[in-house]
């Protein structure tokens, strides 16, 4: 788990600061690892993360090329809030099978294991595609990117959002797709046969009907039009369908 870096968020205000900004419900940490997200005003996605108690003390959990623009950020917010945020040498190590003393079950999905924060990372070599795409649980990097918007990454579902915590940045933008709007697009479970590399596009009667990310086994994480992902569809020389 090299490709991930470890903040540490400190003093009287950290808990209440974070509770303002992220996606999630800060207050269930004392019930275990929590999974949220950093959105821009405009609702769409910047950074997902793992939160974490370490004493008085919130560990954050987020994949290393997001670490840096993180830090900054919340820096920015900070203002005149009693937190303190900085990097930290902690490593993550992560697996499927019987969890290590001191590991926190990761909150996404039971398949997906348990996480432990220390001097060491590790994985116990799990196939970590095969178990997303059958949930279709988005990466950050793969299926998360600039122009996400959560809910249509499956956030919910993941328990990644909570609609009754109160406000946040982006939470004006999120209230309204979940109360307001039916979701016309989305990452969904497709069967693939063949394959494509990851980003390619995928057609339906020559019209653009979404993008083909994570295979594994057969099927795959897409992200779909609706209104035009239907019968048989192409991602390159695979052939992908869905059934809604």
């Amino acid at each position: 788990m090299s490709d991930r870096r470890i903040l540490r968020l400190s003093g009287a205000d950290a808990k209440s600061f974070l509770q303002g900004l992220v996606t999630s419900n800060v207050d269930r940490l004392d019930d275990g690892l929590v999974y949220a997200a950093l959105l821009t005003p405009q609702g769409k996605y910047l950074a997902d993360f793992f939160l974490a108690t370490d004493g008085d003390a919130v560990l954050l959990d987020v994949e290393a090329s997001l670490a840096d623009g993180l830090l900054k950020r919340l820096n920015m917010y900070r203002l005149r809030a009693d937190v303190q945020v900085e990097m930290t040498e902690l490593q993550v190590s992560r697996g499927t099978g019987p969890a290590p003393k001191g590991a926190f079950a990761d909150p996404r999905h039971s398949e997906m294991g348990w996480r432990l924060y220390g001097a060491e990372s590790g994985d116990d070599g799990t196939d970590w595609d095969a178990v997303r795409v059958a949930h279709c649980i988005p990466e950050t990097g793969i299926e998360l990117g600039p122009d996400s918007y959560i809910l249509e990454a499956g956030f919910e579902a993941l328990k990644g959002v909570d609609f009754r915590k109160g406000c946040y940045v982006g939470q004006e933008v999120t209230a309204r797709m979940k109360h307001k709007t039916e979701l016309r697009k989305g990452l969904r479970v497709v069967d693939v046969e063949g394959s494509a590399p990851v980003g390619t596009e995928i057609t339906a009667d020559g019209k653009p009907a979404g993008t083909l990310f994570t295979q594994s086994g057969g099927k795959g994480i897409a992200y779909l039009r609706f209104d035009r992902a239907k019968g048989e569809m192409l991602a390159g020389e695979a052939r992908v369908s869905w059934q809604p």
